[in-house]
């Protein structure tokens, strides 16, 4: 099965797939709230603000492609959708909570991976998500991969491969770096101000001096 998934259809199949795990109580989702999960602002990368319009067409396409769907819903008079992930791979719920990080964050260590897939299905140790990994890596065809590692980072990450082949990735957004830059600027401005602030009471300080200095004369 050769699949290629667009941004948008990406981010419906994994949010389907996510509310499946975390909140069966309220899944199958109706389109509306299917958006709000699209648009999420938390467990989220890139950011995005679809309407209902392009939810839908991913729908379509996604059903096209027996990935996802309406739901066999006879209870309810709104049309709910789900994923059907599980009909077309037969994944465990350890490889559906790593791929559902994987295409609502993109690429990822396998540290990052445990700690967010964490609220989906509990991962013992690093190990089993590394296993778990490699499981996805060797279907045929591969649904993952591990990326080269980039400059400056420390690990690699791993990536799905239901968008197509991945060369490269932007990271996401350090909010902790972030911060940490802030805070460093702002140690370096309260500094320079201080230092300011020095020169300008010695200088008043002289000014006075030349002043006493210069009555001497008068």
């Amino acid at each position: 099965m050769n699949i290629i998934l667009s941004e948008v259809e990406t981010r419906v199949l994994g949010s389907l797939i996510e509310k499946d795990l975390t909140t069966p109580e309220y899944y199958p989702l109706s389109l509306n709230a299917l958006v709000h999960a699209c648009n999420q602002k938390s467990n989220r990368h890139p950011l995005m603000n679809l309407d209902e319009d392009a939810v839908r067409q991913a729908l379509r396409s996604l059903n096209q492609k027996e990935l996802a769907g309406p739901a066999d819903n006879m209870d309810s008079r709104v049309s709910k959708f789900e994923h059907r992930l599980q009909e077309a791979f037969n994944f465990t719920r350890h490889e559906l909570a790593i791929l559902c990080e994987l295409l609502l964050r993109g690429p990822q260590t396998p540290g990052e991976l445990r700690s967010r897939a964490d609220r989906m299905h509990a991962f013992e140790d690093l190990g089993i998500v590394q296993s778990t990994l490699q499981r996805l890596m060797k279907r045929e065809p591969p649904l993952a991969k591990l990326l080269p590692r980039q400059q400056g980072t420390k690990e690699a990450r791993y990536a799905h491969l239901l968008s197509g082949d991945m060369e490269s990735w932007a990271p996401e957004p350090d909010s902790g770096a972030a911060v940490t830059r802030i805070s460093a600027d702002s140690e370096r401005i309260a500094r320079l101000e201080h230092e300011v602030a020095g020169i300008q009471k010695e200088f008043a300080d002289l000014k006075q001096q030349l002043a006493a200095f210069q009555k001497q004369f008068e």
